[in-house]
Protein backbone atom coordinates (compact mmCIF):
# COMPACT_ATOMS: atom_id res chain seq x y z
CA UNK A 1 0.00 0.00 0.00
CA UNK A 2 1.44 3.37 -0.86
CA UNK A 3 0.55 5.89 1.60
CA UNK A 4 0.23 8.86 -0.66
CA UNK A 5 -2.41 9.64 -3.10
CA UNK A 6 -2.64 12.54 -5.64
CA UNK A 7 -6.16 13.41 -6.45
CA UNK A 8 -6.12 14.87 -9.75
CA UNK A 9 -8.81 16.29 -12.16
CA UNK A 10 -9.01 16.36 -16.15
CA UNK A 11 -9.70 19.79 -15.45
CA UNK A 12 -10.92 22.59 -12.68
CA UNK A 13 -14.39 21.76 -11.97
CA UNK A 14 -14.38 17.76 -12.32
CA UNK A 15 -14.66 17.12 -8.32
CA UNK A 16 -11.16 16.87 -6.99
CA UNK A 17 -12.17 18.40 -3.54
CA UNK A 18 -15.33 16.54 -3.20
CA UNK A 19 -13.45 13.22 -4.34
CA UNK A 20 -10.76 14.02 -1.41
CA UNK A 21 -13.65 14.94 1.40
CA UNK A 22 -15.28 11.34 -0.10
CA UNK A 23 -11.73 9.37 0.57
CA UNK A 24 -11.38 11.31 3.87
CA UNK A 25 -14.45 10.83 5.51
CA UNK A 26 -14.78 7.34 4.93
CA UNK A 27 -10.79 6.99 6.01
CA UNK A 28 -11.65 8.83 9.30
CA UNK A 29 -15.00 6.50 10.06
CA UNK A 30 -13.90 3.44 8.93
CA UNK A 31 -9.86 2.84 9.29
CA UNK A 32 -10.03 4.74 12.59
CA UNK A 33 -6.82 3.47 14.06
CA UNK A 34 -5.38 4.85 11.10
CA UNK A 35 -3.92 8.64 10.65
CA UNK A 36 -4.97 10.68 8.04
CA UNK A 37 -3.38 13.73 6.58
CA UNK A 38 -4.99 16.05 3.70
CA UNK A 39 -2.69 18.06 1.90
CA UNK A 40 -3.02 21.04 -0.65
CA UNK A 41 0.36 21.75 -2.04
CA UNK A 42 -0.77 24.95 -3.88
CA UNK A 43 -4.03 26.89 -3.52
CA UNK A 44 -5.31 29.87 -5.76
CA UNK A 45 -7.65 31.50 -3.85
CA UNK A 46 -10.10 30.61 -1.21
CA UNK A 47 -12.19 27.39 -1.24
CA UNK A 48 -10.53 24.14 -0.37
CA UNK A 49 -8.52 24.38 2.53
CA UNK A 50 -10.75 25.83 4.43
CA UNK A 51 -13.48 23.42 3.50
CA UNK A 52 -11.03 20.47 4.81
CA UNK A 53 -10.48 22.73 8.25
CA UNK A 54 -14.38 23.20 8.83
CA UNK A 55 -14.99 19.50 7.80
CA UNK A 56 -12.27 17.41 9.40
CA UNK A 57 -9.86 17.30 12.67
CA UNK A 58 -6.65 16.49 11.28
CA UNK A 59 -3.79 16.52 13.34
CA UNK A 60 -1.55 19.06 11.44
CA UNK A 61 -0.88 22.53 10.87
CA UNK A 62 -2.33 25.23 8.62
CA UNK A 63 1.02 25.11 6.79
CA UNK A 64 1.31 21.89 6.79
CA UNK A 65 -2.49 21.60 5.10
CA UNK A 66 -1.49 24.40 2.42
CA UNK A 67 1.76 25.33 2.02
CA UNK A 68 1.37 28.07 -0.77
CA UNK A 69 -1.20 30.07 -1.24
CA UNK A 70 -1.58 33.38 -3.71
CA UNK A 71 -5.02 35.39 -3.49
CA UNK A 72 -5.91 35.62 -7.04
CA UNK A 73 -8.03 32.25 -8.17
CA UNK A 74 -5.50 31.74 -11.25
CA UNK A 75 -2.93 29.85 -12.52
CA UNK A 76 -0.22 29.63 -9.95
CA UNK A 77 2.32 31.10 -12.00
CA UNK A 78 0.03 34.06 -12.57
CA UNK A 79 -1.56 34.31 -9.24
CA UNK A 80 2.29 34.47 -8.00
CA UNK A 81 3.32 37.14 -10.34
CA UNK A 82 0.82 39.21 -9.40
CA UNK A 83 2.10 39.14 -5.93
CA UNK A 84 5.91 39.63 -7.14
CA UNK A 85 5.89 35.91 -5.38
CA UNK A 86 8.24 32.79 -6.58
CA UNK A 87 6.42 29.51 -6.17
CA UNK A 88 8.51 27.16 -3.91
CA UNK A 89 9.03 23.56 -5.01
CA UNK A 90 11.00 22.77 -1.99
CA UNK A 91 9.12 24.25 0.68
CA UNK A 92 5.92 22.13 -0.68
CA UNK A 93 8.35 18.88 -1.45
CA UNK A 94 9.95 19.09 2.32
CA UNK A 95 5.74 18.97 3.88
CA UNK A 96 4.98 16.40 1.51
CA UNK A 97 7.70 14.12 3.27
CA UNK A 98 7.02 15.24 6.85
CA UNK A 99 3.65 14.57 6.53
CA UNK A 100 4.50 11.35 4.45
CA UNK A 101 6.25 10.31 7.73
CA UNK A 102 3.83 11.04 9.98
CA UNK A 103 0.24 9.35 8.22
CA UNK A 104 -0.63 6.59 7.36
CA UNK A 105 -2.60 7.82 4.63
CA UNK A 106 -2.08 10.94 3.16
CA UNK A 107 -5.08 12.63 0.13
CA UNK A 108 -3.05 15.13 -2.05
CA UNK A 109 -5.52 17.36 -4.32
CA UNK A 110 -3.67 18.61 -7.03
CA UNK A 111 -5.23 21.79 -8.74
CA UNK A 112 -6.38 22.23 -12.01
CA UNK A 113 -6.09 19.50 -14.10
CA UNK A 114 -3.49 17.41 -14.99
CA UNK A 115 -1.89 19.27 -18.17
CA UNK A 116 -2.41 22.84 -15.75
CA UNK A 117 0.97 24.54 -15.19
CA UNK A 118 1.98 24.75 -11.56
CA UNK A 119 5.40 26.64 -12.51
CA UNK A 120 6.27 28.37 -16.49
CA UNK A 121 8.13 24.95 -16.92
CA UNK A 122 6.00 22.37 -14.69
CA UNK A 123 2.41 21.04 -15.12
CA UNK A 124 0.82 18.77 -12.31
CA UNK A 125 1.69 15.89 -14.55
CA UNK A 126 5.31 16.63 -14.59
CA UNK A 127 4.93 16.91 -10.59
CA UNK A 128 3.25 13.89 -10.28
CA UNK A 129 5.48 11.84 -12.36
CA UNK A 130 8.93 13.64 -11.16
CA UNK A 131 7.84 12.94 -7.37
CA UNK A 132 6.22 9.26 -7.95
CA UNK A 133 2.75 10.16 -6.76
CA UNK A 134 0.18 7.25 -7.47
CA UNK A 135 -2.61 9.11 -8.83
CA UNK A 136 -6.51 8.75 -9.24
CA UNK A 137 -8.00 10.92 -12.26
CA UNK A 138 -11.37 12.28 -11.42
CA UNK A 139 -13.85 12.50 -14.53
CA UNK A 140 -16.78 14.53 -14.95
CA UNK A 141 -19.64 12.26 -16.15
CA UNK A 142 -20.96 14.56 -18.61
CA UNK A 143 -20.75 15.55 -22.55
CA UNK A 144 -17.16 15.22 -23.32
CA UNK A 145 -16.01 12.90 -20.64
CA UNK A 146 -14.79 10.07 -22.89
CA UNK A 147 -12.47 12.17 -24.72
CA UNK A 148 -11.19 13.35 -21.55
CA UNK A 149 -10.56 10.48 -20.27
CA UNK A 150 -8.59 9.07 -22.70
CA UNK A 151 -6.62 12.45 -22.96
CA UNK A 152 -5.47 12.77 -19.91
CA UNK A 153 -4.73 9.37 -19.08
CA UNK A 154 -1.98 9.95 -22.14
CA UNK A 155 -0.49 12.62 -20.95
CA UNK A 156 0.10 10.56 -17.53
CA UNK A 157 1.51 7.86 -19.12
CA UNK A 158 3.68 10.66 -20.77
CA UNK A 159 4.91 11.44 -17.65
CA UNK A 160 4.67 7.73 -16.66
CA UNK A 161 2.67 8.80 -13.83
CA UNK A 162 1.80 5.71 -11.54
CA UNK A 163 -2.11 5.78 -12.53
CA UNK A 164 -3.90 3.78 -10.14
CA UNK A 165 -7.32 4.14 -11.51
CA UNK A 166 -10.42 7.00 -12.51
CA UNK A 167 -13.10 8.14 -10.19
CA UNK A 168 -16.37 8.96 -12.44
CA UNK A 169 -17.84 11.94 -10.85
CA UNK A 170 -21.42 13.15 -10.84
CA UNK A 171 -21.09 17.18 -10.60
CA UNK A 172 -24.99 17.61 -11.62
CA UNK A 173 -28.03 14.77 -10.69
CA UNK A 174 -28.47 12.34 -13.51
CA UNK A 175 -30.34 8.95 -13.93
CA UNK A 176 -28.22 5.59 -14.24
CA UNK A 177 -29.32 5.34 -17.94
CA UNK A 178 -27.60 9.13 -18.27
CA UNK A 179 -24.60 8.21 -16.51
CA UNK A 180 -24.12 5.06 -18.62
CA UNK A 181 -24.68 7.42 -21.96
CA UNK A 182 -22.34 9.63 -20.83
CA UNK A 183 -19.28 7.46 -19.19
CA UNK A 184 -20.34 3.91 -19.93
CA UNK A 185 -17.63 2.24 -17.99
CA UNK A 186 -16.55 -0.43 -20.34
CA UNK A 187 -15.73 2.20 -23.01
CA UNK A 188 -13.33 3.99 -21.08
CA UNK A 189 -11.78 0.99 -19.73
CA UNK A 190 -11.14 -0.07 -22.66
CA UNK A 191 -9.67 2.98 -24.27
CA UNK A 192 -7.59 3.55 -21.54
CA UNK A 193 -6.80 0.54 -19.84
CA UNK A 194 -7.27 2.11 -16.82
CA UNK A 195 -9.82 0.31 -13.74
CA UNK A 196 -12.55 2.61 -13.14
CA UNK A 197 -13.08 2.40 -9.43
CA UNK A 198 -16.34 3.66 -9.12
CA UNK A 199 -18.91 6.40 -9.59
CA UNK A 200 -20.15 9.34 -7.15
CA UNK A 201 -23.47 10.18 -7.21
CA UNK A 202 -24.40 13.91 -7.22
CA UNK A 203 -24.68 15.03 -3.53
CA UNK A 204 -27.24 18.07 -2.57
CA UNK A 205 -25.66 18.19 0.54
CA UNK A 206 -21.74 18.19 0.44
CA UNK A 207 -20.68 18.82 4.15
CA UNK A 208 -22.49 15.45 5.54
CA UNK A 209 -19.92 13.28 6.99
CA UNK A 210 -21.38 10.10 7.20
CA UNK A 211 -23.34 10.46 3.87
CA UNK A 212 -19.67 11.16 2.34
CA UNK A 213 -18.30 8.21 3.84
CA UNK A 214 -21.28 6.05 2.97
CA UNK A 215 -20.69 6.95 -0.84
CA UNK A 216 -17.03 6.23 0.11
CA UNK A 217 -17.50 2.83 0.51
CA UNK A 218 -18.54 2.14 -2.92
CA UNK A 219 -15.32 2.76 -4.24
CA UNK A 220 -12.65 -0.18 -4.96
CA UNK A 221 -10.19 0.59 -2.23
CA UNK A 222 -8.50 -2.37 -2.71
CA UNK A 223 -7.14 -1.27 -6.27
CA UNK A 224 -7.03 2.51 -4.94
CA UNK A 225 -4.50 1.64 -2.20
Amino acid sequence: MSNTLLIAGTDTGAGKTFVTTVLAAYWLKYRTQSSLGIMKPIQSGEGDRELYQKLFTLEQSAEELNPLYFQAPLAPPIAAAKENRSIDLGLVWQTLLKLQKRKDLLLVESLGGLGSPITDELTVADLAGEWRLATILVVPVRLGAIAQAVANVALARQAKINLRGIILNCTQPLTEEEITDLTPSGLIESFTHIPILGCLPYLKESTNLEQLAEVGSNLDWERLL
